[in-house]
């Protein structure tokens, strides 16, 4: 139960990786949300449930210069 006022979204939210940081762990990659969401620094995520979330970080544009 998210004792931050206001309360953090849930992990099953569509803004779940809102939620604040509880546990962070830089030096190993990643980073437990208060929620229970665990953040990894390559974007992907694992939800309490066991499901994983594949990274999702921007992709290049493609013909920029």
């Amino acid at each position: 139960m998210c004792p931050h006022d206001p309360c953090c979204p849930s992990a099953d939210a569509h803004d779940h990786e809102a939620a604040r940081t509880v546990a962070a762990h830089p030096e190993q990659g990643w980073s437990l949300l208060c929620n229970g969401v665990v953040l990894f620094e390559d974007t992907g995520e694992l939800l309490p449930s066991g499901v994983v979330i594949d990274p999702h970080r921007p992709l290049p544009l493609l013909g920029a210069a």
